[in-house]
Order: structure tokens, then C-alpha cells, then sequence
């Protein structure tokens, strides 16, 4: 629980968290905007193009003059749309792109026995909106949250291209969320809590079991994400040659702003969560610094600096990789993140039980390794049944092409 609210509640305690929440919902939409312009900057740079360079110094300027016309132009709502369901969905996926950021922590010394609690305006408190004991839950249940943003906004626009694009996007999220929590759950086992800011804690001074956490969940973790996200190469939501626009084609004006601010936060987000369970977030070494620069600016910039890699990794994803297609997209997160995410946990589990009860950890992992590898041999072997099953119903079928001719 954060310092400042296990002291009870006040007048001065409530300002802070006002005023915390002030600075996170401001530098957020900041963070949104640059995150646009930086975007777009990279991609036309990778493309020997010049990209946004009229609005304020090198573009920078560009995405507030383009939310600025999309604001005052006209709102149009689709005749047959269901009037409350349309005007709620773009709120159903940015609100809680929002929540998500609420429980990060951005700094804060985490050496020592300080556990990132600062001192602000005479109080102690953490530097995070708040810090929830079921801080990663949240921000699962938020991401979870976000789908129906995306299919009540195809289905209450009243078309069928939204329809079908809504209902694309809601199996790419849900397929990709079940990858997602597993690979949340062997961080959640080796750090023992839930909160954000134990997590933190638990991987400052590298206390972190990196073996464990730094290869197979990370990567199926960034993986899912990106697809979580409706980003390059899993974009298909908003394959414009099959479905128009996607979910959002009959959305203008500010609505549609809504869900472009979505998406963009999303990654922002997304990218501080992953610094947060991966790379001890704003933890860093202090060089025996202390005060301001030690509680404030040194974790601040270790923060943004990790953070920064991954909005670069995401923007290079985007200009360099060719869209998957759809029956691709769901082989992988079902027949391979899924299976993965799942093996590399009930061995996690394994050795974790092992050093405990002080079993041999080489017989342990010997035991685990084989229960994986025979794991993946029947997963893929129920595959090639499944596939060779399908492909002699289609032989037998009384309408099927005789072989040696061409339909």
C-alpha cells in the first residue's frame, strides 16, 4: 500500500494524489503526442522520406494541429448505429489505456530498505498514481477491458465491414491475452506479490532470476503484446485492402481521435509495463548518489531510457515487418505461445519447488525438460492428427476435385 494512504486520509494527502494524477494524465497524453510524431518521423527516415516538418520545430507540433482539426470537424453517427453503444465505445478503450499507467512506477530509489518511497511536499509516497495489491491484475483486467471497446464499436455502428472487423479483433485479443497472463504468471511466481512495486523492488540490485524471466517469458510476453496491441505485423484489425478501416470505419471527428489516442497509448503503456516486469523499471545503479538526484532523477531517466527502447522496438516492427496472415496469427498464439508460456511456467514452478524443499535442482530440471520436450511431441502430434483428419473429410466429400484435375 502506498505511505501516504496507510497514514490515513487527509486534506494535504488528497491533493497529492490529485495532483499525481494530474502529472501522470498530462505527461501521458505528452508522451502520446511525441510517441505520434516519433513514429511517423522514424518510419518516413527508414523510408528516404521527410515526414512532418511544417508544425513547429521538425514537426513536432504536427499531431496537436492534427487533434486540434479533428476536433471541430463534424460528428457524423451512422443511421442504423445503436446511439449509446457507439458514443460509449471509444471511452470503453481509452480509459483504460489510461488506468493501466496509474499503477507503473516512474521513479523512486529502490536500494536499500527505501522500496522507491520518496518524500513529496512533506509526506511519504511512491512515485506512481497508485500502487493496488493486485497492481499486475489490474492491468490485466484493464487490457482485458479494452476489448469491448473494440467489438461494441463494430457492432453498434451498424455495418457489416465494423461488424467483421470488431469480430476479428476481439479473437486476436483474447487468443493473445491467454499467452499474455502466462508469461505475467512466472514473474508474479518468482517476485511473490502482486504489486508493481514489489516487483520493482524484487529486481533492483540485481536480485532478478533473469534465466528464468529474460528469455521465454519476455519474449512471448513482447510477442503478445504487439498483437494485443493490434500492431505491425499482427495489425489485421485494420487490414484496410479486406475490411476498410476496421472496427472504427463509420467513427469521425473526435470519436475516431479516440480510438487513434487509444492505440497509441496502448503502446506507450504496454512498453512501461514491460519495463516494469522485465527491467526493474526506474531501478538503476545510484553510484552512491543520494537525495533528489538518487530518488528522482536518475530513476527518471533510467525509466524513460528503457521505456524509449521499446517504443523504438515497436516503431521498427512496424516499418520493417510484412503483416501476418490470419490463420498464421492464430497458429502462433494457440499452438505455440500458448504451449510455450504454459511449459516454461510448470518448470519455473518445478526448480522453484526444488530449491525450496532442497531437492537435486539438475535431476529437477532433467525432469522438467523432459516433461516440456514430451509436451510439445503430443501437442504436435495431435496437429498433424487434427490436419490429416480434416484433409480426408475434404477427400470423401461428394463435391471434392478428382485427383489429377483442376477445379
Amino acid at each position: 500500500m502506498d505511505p501516504l494512504l496507510s497514514t490515513g486520509v487527509g486534506l494535504s494527502e488528497l491533493l497529492i494524489v490529485l495532483f499525481k494524477v494530474v502529472v501522470a494524465f498530462a505527461g501521458l497524453m505528452i508522451g502520446v503526442m511525441l510517441m505520434v510524431w516519433f513514429e511517423r518521423k522514424l518510419i518516413s527516415d527508414m523510408q528516404n522520406r521527410i515526414g512532418p516538418n511544417r508544425a513547429g520545430p521538425f514537426g513536432l507540433l504536427q499531431t496537436l494541429a492534427d487533434g486540434v482539426k479533428l476536433f471541430f470537424k463534424e460528428e457524423l453517427s451512422p443511421e442504423k448505429s445503436d446511439p449509446f453503444v457507439y458514443r460509449l465505445a471509444p471511452y470503453l478503450a481509452l480509459v483504460p489505456a489510461f488506468l493501466i499507467f496509474t499503477v507503473i512506477p516512474i521513479a523512486g530509489n529502490f536500494q536499500g530498505a527505501k522500496d522507491g518511497v520518496v518524500t513529496l511536499f512533506g509526506h511519504e509516497t511512491l512515485m506512481q498514481v497508485a500502487n493496488p495489491p493486485i497492481g499486475i491484475l489490474l492491468v490485466l483486467a484493464m487490457s482485458s477491458l479494452a476489448v469491448y471497446g473494440v467489438m461494441l464499436a463494430g457492432w453498434a455502428s451498424g455495418s457489416k465491414y465494423p461488424l467483421l472487423g470488431s469480430v476479428r479483433a476481439s479473437a486476436q485479443m483474447v487468443s493473445y491475452e491467454a499467452a499474455l497472463g502466462l508469461s505475467v504468471a512466472t514473474v508474479l511466481l518468482l517476485a511473490g506479490s502482486l504489486t508493481t512495486n514489489l516487483i520493482v523492488d524484487g529486481q533492483a540490485g540485481l536480485k532478478w532470476n533473469i534465466w528464468m524471466t529474460g528469455f521465454v517469458p519476455f519474449v512471448v510476453f513482447v510477442v503478445a503484446a504487439t498483437a494485443e496491441l493490434n500492431r505491425p505485423p499482427f495489425d489485421l484489425v485494420e487490414a484496410e485492402q479486406e475490411l476498410v478501416g476496421g472496427f472504427h470505419t463509420e467513427y469521425t471527428a473526435l470519436r475516431f481521435a479516440m480510438f487513434f489516442l487509444a492505440e497509441f497509448m496502448n503502446t506507450v503503456t504496454m512498453s512501461a509495463v514491460i519495463v516494469t516486469l522485465f527491467l526493474g523499471g526506474p531501478s538503476g545503479p545510484m553510484f552512491g548518489i543520494t537525495g533528489w538526484v538518487s530518488d528522482y532523477l536518475l530513476p527518471f531517466v533510467y525509466f524513460f531510457a528503457k521505456l524509449f527502447i521499446f517504443l523504438f522496438m515497436f516503431v521498427l516492427f512496424r516499418g520493417t515487418l510484412p503483416r501476418f496472415r490470419y490463420d498464421q496469427l492464430m497458429d502462433l498464439g494457440w499452438k505455440f505461445l500458448i504451449p510455450l508460456a504454459l511449459g516454461w511456467f510448470l518448470v519455473v514452478a518445478a526448480v522453484k519447488v526444488g530449491v525450496d524443499d532442497g531437492w537435486n535442482l539438475a535431476v529437477v530440471i532433467a525432469v522438467a525438460a523432459a516433461g516440456l520436450l514430451l509436451g510439445a511431441g503430443l501437442l504436435k502430434l495431435a496437429i498433424r492428427s487434427g490436419k490429416a483428419h480434416r484433409f480426408d473429410s475434404v477427400a470423401e466429400h461428394p463435391d471434392a476435385v478428382p485427383e489429377g484435375r483442376n477445379r
